[in-house]
């Protein structure tokens, strides 16, 4: 009984693996090599990080998309990220380490890793579900590589994760001269902003106290039609520069 169960299931497995085509499959194992130095045993981790979703309506098995994969890789990148920050810069406030992991794993930044590392090349997608779409195409680069992540994650552990993410996603854009400190709250939340789709931030006047030489001014911000920060300064300038910060500090 247990015998014909293992060979219903290697049956399935054999099928779901010739869905896929058998020189991509290859360029996908070496890929992987290259960047790990490491050669996979699980094979379906990979081909699952490189199938999108668009590729199901191909298949004559069912297979299953990155979704889910992408789901974890997000939040392994976010915290390698994090934990790189707050090591590596241990003078810098909240404010800097927010805007700075933002600029990581921005889906923007993602795209541009992902074309570098030549993913678009070993995707399973469905053409007509691209139609000449070059910013759908972008966005399915950048969640291949999170989902790229997760295998990793899943196959070579934490260790192997954090060092790619180090060597290809932040090591890069140390590099590049992209990290840098500021003290323009206003231009931090803003790039923060457009970097992650939101509206642009928006900034009140809520109150004004004392005399007109000597006035407090309290200023909030909103994004997205919500309240993410409130500051306070001498003029309405700095009150607007300390609810910016207020809000970056908060992670938006």
């Amino acid at each position: 009984m247990i015998k014909r169960i293992l060979s219903f299931f290697q049956k399935k497995e054999k099928l779901i693996l010739n869905e896929f085509d058998d020189g991509k499959k290859e360029e996908i194992f070496r890929k992987i090599k290259d960047l790990t130095g490491l050669q996979p045993q699980n094979e379906h981790y990979f081909l699952k990080a490189f199938t999108h979703r668009s590729y199901l309506e191909k298949s004559k098995v069912e297979i299953k998309s990155n979704e889910r994969l992408e789901f974890l890789g997000d939040s392994i990148l976010g915290k390698v990220t994090a934990e790189y920050l707050f090591i590596n810069y241990p003078n810098e406030e909240e404010g800097f380490l927010t805007k700075t992991r933002s600029q990581f794993v921005n889906k923007n930044s993602l795209e541009k890793i992902g074309f570098n590392l030549k993913l678009h090349e070993l995707i399973f997608v469905y053409d007509k579900y691209l139609l000449n779409d070059k910013k759908k195409l972008s966005n399915i680069v950048a969640d291949c590589l999170e989902a790229l992540i997760a295998a990793i994650y899943l196959e070579f552990g934490e260790e192997i994760t954090k060092d790619f993410i180090i060597e290809y996603i932040v090591n890069p854009q140390i590099e590049n001269g992209e990290i840098h400190n500021d003290k323009n709250y206003k231009g931090q939340l803003l790039e923060f902003a457009h970097a992650n789709k939101f509206e642009q931030p928006i900034y009140k006047i809520i109150n004004e106290i004392g005399p007109q030489h000597d006035k407090i001014y309290t200023v909030e911000v909103y994004v997205n039609n919500q309240i993410k920060g409130i500051g306070k300064g001498s003029n309405k300038k700095n009150a607007e520069q300390n609810a910016a910060k207020d809000a970056l500090e908060k992670s938006i």
